[in-house]
């Protein structure tokens, strides 16, 4: 929690007002029943000022978490943190408290001596004061302050600035980059009925990866072509604006000989962009033809080889 702590009072500006205050009032009935039922802090409801909606804190015997004696505790809070914290955005604010003397029918008014605007953000989103008035000063009916056991607070809060932080992006560039090599051996070539198979997921720069085949083609390749592709499997797991450079080469692998069928490329893999490869990988005919050596016994070897070089991160 982030409160304005004041050692030296001198720094907590006062002065009267004849104004209510503009945003919100808290009147408390039997403010002496609070520390016998035990509460010890009291939030209010919801008010809306400068487009955003806020909240009091009170602490009526002083905030002991902060081991205020002998004060009042008073904060503003934003209310909707989730909403700082999603956009990555700060609210300054300046903000003035109140109190009633109910005798002159006029109001303290505390505020921040020094007039600075106050950020609220993610990890900052609630000020204050800890010593908002002393408790002989407010229980004194002299000051008008507690009347008939009931007492009057407000608030007024304006916004002066609203910032949303920029967007931005860390490229790391991997030294010495090493490759990750995945054979996949698919029995029963010739009787596979489905428009696709995959791979199972293998480890490359710890990210896991996978090969997409079409054995009888796909887009341009369709029944022309063996298509493959490479995947990120793990894509769902990126942040958005996340991506991946990695170099790859995909291999039909030549069972008689050392002739494979290779593509190699480089691609910026992402959560939008998931996979790369070739539509037209290699021909089907050639693929079928028995001196090829690709498919030997209705077995098919193919081959994945990925080197990252390079990951990006938003910040």
């Amino acid at each position: 929690m982030a409160n304005l702590v004041y050692s030296n009072l001198e720094e907590v500006g006062r002065c009267i007002s004849e104004a209510a205050p503009r945003h919100y009032i808290l009147k408390i009935m039997s403010f002496s029943l609070l520390a016998k039922t035990g509460i010890d802090k009291y939030e209010s409801g919801e008010f809306e000022a400068g487009g955003y909606k806020w909240k009091l804190v009170l602490y009526p015997h002083g905030n002991k978490s902060r081991n205020v004696k002998e004060h009042l505790s008073l904060y503003l809070v934003f209310a909707h943190v989730a909403s700082l914290i999603r956009l990555d955005s700060e609210v300054h604010a300046v903000f003035r408290f109140f109190l009633l003397d109910q005798t002159k029918d006029n109001y303290l008014v505390v505020h921040d001596a020094t007039g600075k605007e106050r950020p609220f953000h993610r990890s900052m989103h609630q000020w204050g004061f800890d010593q908002l008035i002393p408790i002989r000063s407010f229980n004194d009916v002299g000051n008008g302050y507690l009347l008939d056991d009931s007492c009057v607070f407000g608030a007024e809060v304006f916004v002066t600035k609203e910032m949303t932080s920029g967007k931005g992006e860390c490229l790391s560039m991997i030294k010495d980059a090493f490759s990750s090599k995945h054979v996949w051996k698919i029995e029963n070539f010739s009787n596979l009925d489905s428009e696709y198979k995959e791979s199972q997921q293998f480890f490359a720069a710890n990210h896991k990866w996978k090969i997409h085949l079409f054995p009888r083609g796909r887009r341009h390749g369709l029944g022309t072509h063996i298509s493959m592709y490479l995947a990120l499997a793990d894509s769902a797991t990126l942040l958005d604006g996340s991506k991946i450079f990695a170099e790859f080469t995909l291999r039909i692998l030549n069972q008689q000989q050392s002739r494979h069928i290779a593509g190699k490329v480089s691609h910026w893999f992402s959560s939008s962009s998931q996979e790369s490869g070739w539509e037209k990988f290699v021909s089907l005919a050639y693929f079928y033809h028995a001196s090829s050596g690709c498919l030997v016994k209705d077995i098919c070897m193919v081959e994945a080889e990925v080197t990252v070089h390079a990951v990006s991160n938003t910040l």
